[in-house]
């Protein structure tokens, strides 16, 4: 048990410091360590893990406790959780202090601009990880890309998740998709 939690902090701890871009960025690394490497899962029991966290209130990063759950109980929730919460907070903690201090410098002008792709690289390989997991189809990926657009045009997000849950039923009552 304790080889176990202590897997899990050197599994979280690491990714606690590179989460740019908030816990979708460190999913497709997380799903990775917990299903190929520990073999704490599978890759659906991941994918479920993963939607229970976006169900549940608070961070999305939850996930990390529901992953040490899974893998070591209640003392494994509790080491997920402080692998990967405690050190992102403690260099957040140093990183603004020095930030406050140097509002105009053209090094932190430059890190911003720098660190914005690779977020949006690290959110996009999760996004990635997390439809291969799950098995998506033809249909998974245009509705993927088809809410994308519709968002990025300003859609309303409840306008767009009660459209394609009502186009689902429809498909499923028709015998297009399956049940």
């Amino acid at each position: 048990m304790a080889e176990r939690l202590f897997a899990l902090l050197l599994v979280f701890a690491p990714l606690s410091l590179v989460s740019l871009g908030g816990g979708p960025s460190i999913f497709a690394e997380m799903q990775r360590q917990a299903v190929e490497v520990h073999g704490w899962m599978s890759a659906g029991q991941f994918t479920d893990l993963f939607a229970i966290s976006r169900a549940a209130p608070g961070p999305g990063s939850l996930i990390c406790a529901l992953v040490g759950w899974q893998a070591a109980g209640f003392a494994g929730a509790l080491a997920g959780a402080l692998g990967l919460y405690l050190p992102s907070s403690c260099l957040l903690l140093a990183v603004g202090h020095w930030w406050r201090r140097r509002g105009d410098s053209p090094v932190r002008r430059v890190i911003e601009r720098g660190l914005a792709p690779v977020a949006v690289g690290l959110i996009f390989a999760g996004v990635y990880t997390l439809l291969r997991a799950d098995g998506a189809g033809w249909m998974e990926v245009a509705t993927l890309l088809t809410c994308t657009i519709a968002l990025l045009r300003g859609a309303s997000p409840y306008a767009v998740m009660a459209v394609v849950a009502l186009l689902y039923v429809v498909l499923q009552q028709a015998g297009a998709i399956g049940r």
